[in-house]
């Protein structure tokens, strides 16, 4: 028997009759071997089948992606809903679900505080009165907590209606920058202080700090009122930023190609939502809203004005706990003249100080 070391390799065998004599290397008709398939995501371990589809390979259909998808990278602050999810007027349903929701949220807060009230017998002793408690401190609580549960409101709706990450209001990088919101209160709160300052030094004349109020009401009460108004008042004043410079501004961005547009109109809307009193009140929160709109594109996110606005907030209503006056239904919108003079220039002031230290700390301004 021949040894099979002996035998010539096939390659090297005689062609048959009729046929071109054979070289080496494989013949040109053969088929090239199938690649890999690329294992399918969640697949047990082991070889992939060569060619052919199965269970180690993806389904030639598109799923839509199940979880939050972000927008393209480079994309500027009011651009985050545009991430291709929803359609092309999803942007409408969001608009009207949300809403709704706000309103039936703040209707469920205030009917609560109303029934709470009732069962303790510590409503107003006026029937016309617009208040639900007697005591101002219970009245603020559920004054404030109607507005701040404006934020679970919106991050659910961002979540679940624009199928993107929730943190996607908060900034551009998907949450909130807390070095840089410091960094921002450093700044912020002295220039309140000033403000106010300038504010209350150049109106006392025309109507002193406390006058129309009860006076001091005594360490318990004030020291009560301190603590309501410090663990409630940054989410109320985060809440109104959440809703109108965040995901408004948002919403319209995904049908329109600048910011300005949506700037506009939630600022608009925020004057608005305090209510009508003096000319000179509406024309403040109208001026204010504007410049803090440009300042959350030109920073991409909510902590700048976030921060000016708990600042702003906890001062006023700080001083009103200490004089009594709590249980007053005034609001920004009943500024005097003075305060919009005086904001013409802290506004700017603010926002301009605020875009150049950004500058300076790299903060990022689109999506990474």
């Amino acid at each position: 028997m021949n040894d099979p070391a002996d035998l010539p390799p096939p390659s090297s065998a005689p062609a048959p009759p009729g046929e071109p004599p054979r070289t080496g290397g494989p013949s040109p008709w053969a088929q090239p071997p199938h690649p890999p398939a690329p294992a399918w995501p969640g697949a047990p371990a082991g070889p992939a089948w060569q060619g052919g589809q199965g269970w180690d390979r993806p389904p030639e259909w598109s799923r839509p992606p199940s979880g939050p998808v972000r927008a393209p990278a480079g994309s500027r602050y009011d651009e985050q809903g545009r991430n291709e999810q929803g359609g092309r007027f999803g942007w409408l349903g969001e608009l009207a679900v949300v809403v709704a929701l706000v309103v039936v949220g703040v209707l469920v807060v205030s009917i609560a505080g109303s029934v709470v009230a009732e069962l303790l017998d510590a409503g107003p002793e006026s029937a016309d009165s617009e208040l639900f408690f007697e005591d101002p401190v219970a009245d603020l609580v559920v004054q404030l907590l109607g507005i701040a549960i404006g934020i679970p409101i919106v991050l659910l709706a961002v979540r679940l209606l624009g199928r993107r990450p929730a943190g996607t209001v908060s900034s551009v990088v998907g949450r909130i920058r807390w070095g840089w919101l410091l960094r921002c209160a450093a700044v912020a709160f002295p220039l309140m202080i000033v403000q106010i300052g300038l504010l209350i030094a150049w109106t006392w004349n025309d109507e002193p700090l406390g006058e129309t109020g009860t006076g001091f009401p005594g360490w318990p009460v004030f020291l009560l009122s301190l603590a309501v108004v410090l663990a409630l008042v940054p989410f109320q004043a985060a809440a109104e930023e959440y809703v109108f410079r965040g995901w408004l501004v948002q919403v319209i961005g995904r049908a329109v190609r600048t910011p300005w547009p949506a700037i506009v109109l939630a600022s608009l809307l925020f004057a608005l939502a305090h209510g009508f009193g003096e000319l000179s009140g509406f024309l403040l929160l109208l001026y204010s809203a504007l410049w803090w709109g440009w300042l959350v594109i030109r920073t991409g996110g909510l902590e700048a004005v976030i921060v000016m606005h708990v600042a702003n907030n906890l001062l006023a209503f700080g001083l009103a706990a200490g004089f009594g006056e709590l249980a007053s239904t005034e609001t920004a919108a009943d500024a005097p003249w003075q305060a919009m003079v005086i904001e013409l220039l802290f506004a700017p002031l603010y926002c301009l100080t605020m875009a150049r230290i950004a500058d300076r700390r790299g903060v990022e301004r689109v999506t990474p």
